[in-house]
C-alpha cells in the first residue's frame, strides 16, 4: 500500500511540473547521451560538486534549486562564504544516489550528475520527465567516459578539451555561453603563463612530490591531479605504480622519499597526522619541512577545476621553484580571480 501511495504522489507531483510538455533544444552531456531541455533553463538541480562549483563561477548560482548533500565536505569548509545561498538550499542526494519524492517536489528542469552515477539512479530521473545531464570533465575514449578511474590514451587532451567541453555544456544548459567562454579563456591563458616559466627544467632535475590524502590514500595517473603536478614542474612519485585514487602504504612512501608533500584544503588534519606521527619522520619532505597545505583555490581534485588549472598550478610552481616565480603575489592573483568569478574578495591563506 505505501508503494502504491508513493508512485501515486510521484505521478502527481510529475502532473504539476511546467516543463514536462515541452522541450525546444538538444544537447550532447558527456557520457555521449542525447538530452532534449527547455530553451530557458532556470531551474536545476546539481548532484555533482565540479558542476555545483562551475555553476558559481559561471555566475548561474541563482538557477540552483537543490543542490547534493555533503557539498561542504565536498568543496570545503569555506565555500559557503563565497555562496551563502546554499546553505538555505534544499539537499536530496549525492554523487550516486537522489530522493525523488524530494526531487520532483523541487520542480527541476535539468538534473546534472556525475559521469559514473548509476543508471538505475538517471533512469529513474529520466522516467520523472526531467532532462538528466551528465558530466565528465573528460573528453575521449567512449569506454571510460562513465569511469571513476579512467584509463586514458592522452590524458592531456582528455582533461584539457574535457574542461572546456564541460564549462561549455554547462553553459549552454543555463543559457550563460559568454560567461562559459570568459572563463574558459582565462583558464587557459594564465595555465599558459605558468608553463612558460617551467620550459627550462630537465626533467631529471623535477622535484619529487607526494599528494597526501586521509587513510595514505592518493593520486596517481588517470586524474587530474597528476596533470596538476606536472604542469607545475614537479615529478608525481605515484605516477607509475597508482592508477587512479587509491590507498597506499606507508613503506611504499617511505620507498617513494618525496621531497615535497602537497595536502589538500579540505584535508587540513592530514598534515597533523603526517607530523605527529613517527613513521613520516623519515621522509624527506617532512625532515626539511616542505609539507604544504594548498590553497582553497588548488583545487587537487581527481576532475580539472578553473581555478586548480589557473591558480592552483602556479602556486604549486611558486613553491616548488620559489626563484623563477619571485616576481608573482599570489594574494593579488587570487583576488583578482575571485573578485571576476566569485564576485568576492579571496580572504585565504596562500
Amino acid at each position: 500500500m505505501r508503494n502504491i501511495l508513493r508512485t501515486a504522489s510521484l505521478l502527481f507531483f510529475i502532473g504539476l511540473l511546467p516543463f514536462s510538455s515541452y522541450a525546444d533544444r538538444q544537447v550532447t552531456d558527456q557520457l555521449g547521451r542525447q538530452v532534449s531541455i527547455p530553451d530557458r533553463v532556470n531551474r536545476v538541480v546539481v548532484l555533482q560538486h565540479q558542476t555545483l562549483n562551475l555553476l558559481v563561477q559561471l555566475d548561474a548560482t541563482k538557477t540552483m534549486v537543490g543542490i547534493l548533500g555533503n557539498w561542504k565536505q565536498q568543496l570545503g569548509d569555506g565555500y559557503q562564504r563565497l555562496v551563502p545561498k546554499l546553505t538555505s538550499l534544499p539537499t536530496l542526494g549525492d554523487l550516486t544516489h537522489v530522493d525523488l519524492e524530494k526531487l520532483v517536489a523541487l520542480h527541476p528542469q535539468v538534473v546534472f550528475v556525475t559521469n559514473y552515477a548509476p543508471q538505475e539512479m538517471i533512469d529513474q530521473i529520466q522516467h520523472l520527465g526531467i532532462a538528466v545531464i551528465a558530466i565528465s570533465l573528460r573528453a575521449g575514449d567512449e569506454k571510460q567516459e562513465n569511469r571513476l578511474n579512467p584509463q586514458l590514451q592522452d590524458e592531456e587532451q582528455a582533461y584539457n578539451q574535457g574542461l572546456k567541453d564541460g564549462i561549455r555544456l554547462i553553459g549552454t544548459v543555463v543559457n550563460h555561453q559568454k560567461q562559459a567562454e570568459d572563463l574558459i579563456g582565462a583558464t587557459f591563458s594564465q595555465r599558459q603563463e605558468t608553463s612558460d616559466r617551467l620550459k627550462s627544467i630537465p626533467a631529471a632535475q623535477k622535484i619529487r612530490v607526494y599528494m597526501a590524502n586521509p587513510d595514505l590514500t592518493t593520486y596517481g595517473s588517470g586524474k587530474y591531479t597528476g596533470l596538476m603536478m606536472a604542469h607545475a614542474g614537479a615529478m608525481n612519485v605515484a605516477a607509475a605504480t597508482v592508477k587512479g585514487y587509491k590507498q597506499v602504504s606507508m613503506e611504499q612512501i617511505l620507498a617513494w622519499n618525496p621531497q615535497v608533500i602537497f595536502v589538500q584544503d579540505r584535508y587540513p588534519r592530514v598534515i597533523d597526522e603526517i607530523n605527529q606521527q613517527p613513521a613520516w619522520k623519515a621522509v624527506d619532505a617532512v625532515k626539511h619541512h616542505r609539507v604544504y597545505l594548498m590553497p582553497e583555490y588548488a583545487k587537487a581534485w581527481g576532475y580539472p577545476m578553473p581555478e586548480a588549472l589557473a591558480l592552483g598550478e602556479l602556486w604549486m610552481a611558486k613553491k616548488l621553484y620559489p626563484e623563477k616565480f619571485s616576481d608573482i603575489d599570489m594574494q593579488k592573483k587570487a583576488d583578482s580571480w575571485y573578485q571576476r568569478f566569485y564576485r568576492t574578495h579571496y580572504v585565504g591563506s596562500n
